[in-house]
């Protein structure tokens, strides 16, 4: 038996609690927090090699659902690994799992074929990917059948941050009918939950046909399926990427897939079944600093370290430094975090408030919880070195091949310093060439166009001067490589 599985990866998280390493712009599942790859590289790779000598099993090109503003992000993540060719879903808005999932459905379903969908988080990690492969096996052979399963975590303690899966009636060796989702417990009900064994970890992870998906989302919501299906009729393939149609999808509601559709599923008898696996993998959300401690080496004394750290007198603690020198003493289940633009300094216990700190930069009108000091786009990227009232100082490193958009600004002057590297300057009506040590100046109000024709990264140290050095100041003429700025 031949099954084809198409891989659905769901990449709309911000990844709040883990700053300042993760913002809205560069979110957790674009860095490698447990290796050399990121958690979604990680995670396209995990579903390859899967089946037995029984069933086999072809998995076809990821499809990534994503914001709109992470598009260059998913796609050069996929081209590292080699996994591209599947479309790249753009979200303009985000309204959660369920219609995300019928997006990636109805797609799936383009050429009349009907594969089978393992639906993923991006930035959850699965340490045993062997046992991973496994339970996906027997999942996809048990939706080739018409069922929808999910996978349930096997508890490694009494959580009350994670909601829960109650395991019905054993249908096979492993697998069970998915009785009922709980809601997130209070402790003691979490140690109740821990010593029955009947209950699993909610994974997100979530297994079915393509079209059984569609039937059953146009069974429980209609209003959803609906604005999906007309939100990809109109949309456009656009090179990797497709978009949807802003104006449909703006009408479709917010549900995710277990409110829309599981819960519905689940406990009872009918056509469909729904049924849980249980998976003991080394499975992580890394939602906090802490959860990322448990899956990091430690030390002696219990302390996770990355970066020039000296610690001293000093257990059970989480010290990351980025960019400086960190120095600790004396200190017990801290959270120590040093980014070039922030500090992050919290007691262990109170890692779920982080998300406070987003909040209120978000609220104060600050940038911080937006944006890392390197801001990554499609060419390269642009790291702040200094900035004060009417002048900013910015490293640009430039791709090989790569070109900025033609531009102006209205409230500002540059002037530009090649470090290393060629850059080919268009200035008002003339271009030329600018090697390394040389420079020019970029009067106010003229267009102006950066681009490196060279072969090694193009390094330009940029003296911003002015009134006023927002990056909304810019008036582009035309777009190569970079659509949404720079």
């Amino acid at each position: 038996m031949e099954i084809s599985l198409q891989p659905v990866i769901l990449s709309g998280g911000s990844g709040t609690r883990l700053w300042p390493y993760s913002r809205e712009t560069y979110p957790k599942q674009f860095l490698p927090l447990a290796g050399d790859r990121t958690l979604l590289q990680q995670t396209v790779l995990r579903t390859n090699e899967v089946g037995d000598e029984q069933t086999r099993i072809v998995t076809l090109a990821p499809i990534v659902v994503c914001n709109e503003s992470h598009r260059f992000l998913v796609a050069e993540q996929l081209r590292q690994i080699e996994a591209g060719g599947g479309p790249v879903i753009l979200e303009p808005f985000g309204r959660n799992t369920a219609p995300a999932l019928t997006l990636a459905a109805h797609l799936a379903m383009n050429d009349g074929s009907d594969p089978v969908l393992v639906v993923m988080p991006s930035d959850h990690l699965i340490q045993d990917e062997t046992v991973f492969r496994r339970v996906l096996t027997h999942a996809v052979e048990l939706a080739q059948q018409g069922c929808v399963a999910t996978f349930g975590i096997v508890p490694a303690r009494p959580e009350t941050g994670f909601g829960y899966i109650r395991k019905g009636e054993a249908i096979d060796e492993s697998a069970s009918v998915l009785e009922a989702f709980v809601e997130k417990p209070d402790p003691e009900q979490a140690k109740v939950y821990l010593d029955s064994g009947e209950y699993l970890w909610n994974s997100g992870i979530f297994v079915m046909r393509a079209s059984v998906w569609l039937e059953e989302i146009a069974k429980h919501r209609p209003d959803i399926a609906r604005a999906c299906e007309q939100a990809v009729k109109r949309g456009h393939r656009d090179a990797d990427f497709f978009r949807v149609h802003s104006e449909d999808f703006d009408r479709c509601p917010g549900d995710s897939i277990d409110y829309a559709v599981m819960e519905k599923l689940s406990g009872q008898a009918g056509d469909v079944k729904a049924v849980v696996l249980p998976l003991d993998a080394g499975w992580s959300d890394l939602g906090s600093w802490p959860a990322l401690q448990e899956i990091r080496e430690q030390d002696a004394h219990g302390n996770v370290i990355q970066g020039d750290v000296f610690a001293q007198e000093t257990t059970n603690s989480l010290l990351y430094s980025q960019d400086r020198f960190l120095a600790v003493i004396g200190v017990d289940n801290l959270i120590v975090i040093e980014t070039p633009d922030a500090v992050l300094v919290a007691h262990k216990d109170k890692a779920q408030e982080i998300k406070s700190i987003t909040e209120h930069l978000k609220q104060s009108g600050r940038s911080e919880h937006m944006f890392h000091s390197k801001v990554h786009r499609p060419w390269g990227d642009f790291e702040s070195i200094d900035h004060g009232a009417r002048y900013q100082v910015q490293r640009l490193t430039v791709k090989p091949g790569a070109t900025l958009s033609m531009q102006m600004h209205h409230h500002r002057a540059e002037h530009w310093i090649v470090v290393s590297g060629t850059a080919r300057i268009t200035r008002g009506g003339e271009t030329f060439l600018l090697g390394e040590n040389e420079s020019t100046f970029i009067p106010l109000g003229m267009k102006h166009q950066l681009e490196n024709p060279g072969s090694i990264p193009l390094e330009i140290i940029e003296v911003q001067s002015g009134t006023y050095l927002g990056e909304d100041d810019i008036i582009r003429f035309e777009d190569h490589d970079h659509p949404i700025g720079g």
